[in-house]
């Protein structure tokens, strides 16, 4: 019944969030990741938002995600651009590569895509096992902000051959004991007012307080801890609405 990153939401993704389309992330992790001369893994790739401008600016990056649709654009956008990065389908709560990573990095909340606790904890297991000593993880996290459900809203875009694509997105869960909100997604194609293409999503996003977080680091081996704030480094968050970065080292 539901989809999971399919056709029309990735072209939805490529067009609202183009290559090189930054929330103040693209700069900052390009700062973080200065040090790094190795391998990096970016699991949750995407259509390459952020793993391309991190390719042409030197670094080698390999990518994962659990979209054939998205991963087939992330390859398209490196080969358009002349760039090579191994890219794989695989989910980010189990998987295995031959290489051990430098830095992982998840960026724009997409670990909170892991609805299951147990999930979660493997992902984070998963990424310290392919890490080397003294690799980093630098992973962003957000705290969804609504919380009413019933709640709906609608939004649209223009194809380049001038098609419209609606997205209508519905909340009707959010659960407080085991900290998860789902919401339903209904993208539409539509092409001289006749509906071409329909496409129904479930959206699920797990929170963490940010000291919850850091204990789960911790637990799992992670040490040296850095939390930041809305791509400001070591600055504290203070509000909700701000993007937690965690950074953590295997030691």
């Amino acid at each position: 019944m539901f989809s999971f990153y399919g056709k029309l939401s990735t072209e939805v993704y490529n067009i609202d969030k183009p290559i090189g389309y930054s929330f103040g992330d693209v700069e900052f992790y390009k700062e973080r990741l200065e040090p790094v001369k190795g391998r990096i893994l970016e699991p949750a790739v995407g259509t390459g938002r952020i793993l391309v401008p991190l390719l042409e600016a030197g670094f080698i990056v390999d990518g994962i995600d659990s979209s054939p649709e998205m991963l087939s654009l992330c390859s398209s956008h490196c080969e358009q651009k002349g760039l090579k990065a191994d890219l794989h389908q695989k989910n980010m709560q189990s998987f295995s590569l031959p290489y051990k990573y430098e830095a992982i990095i998840i960026p724009t909340g997409s670990f909170l895509l892991l609805e299951n606790s147990i999930d979660a904890i493997n992902g984070l297991k998963c990424f310290y096992e392919h890490l080397d000593i003294d690799g980093r993880l630098i992973i962003d996290l957000f705290i969804p902000s609504n919380f009413n459900t019933g709640y709906t809203s609608t939004r649209t875009w223009v194809t380049p051959p001038g098609d419209l694509i609606t997205l209508n997105e519905s909340l009707v869960e959010v659960n407080f004991i085991n900290q998860y909100t789902v919401s339903h997604l209904r993208y539409e194609k539509w092409c001289n007012n006749q509906l071409i293409q329909t496409e129904l999503e479930r959206l699920s996003l797990r929170w963490y307080g940010v000291e919850e977080f850091r204990l789960i680091l911790e637990k799992i081996g992670f040490k040296d801890i850095i939390i930041s704030s809305d791509y400001k480094f070591n600055v504290y968050p203070t509000d909700k609405n701000q993007i937690i970065t965690f950074e953590a080292y295997r030691k």
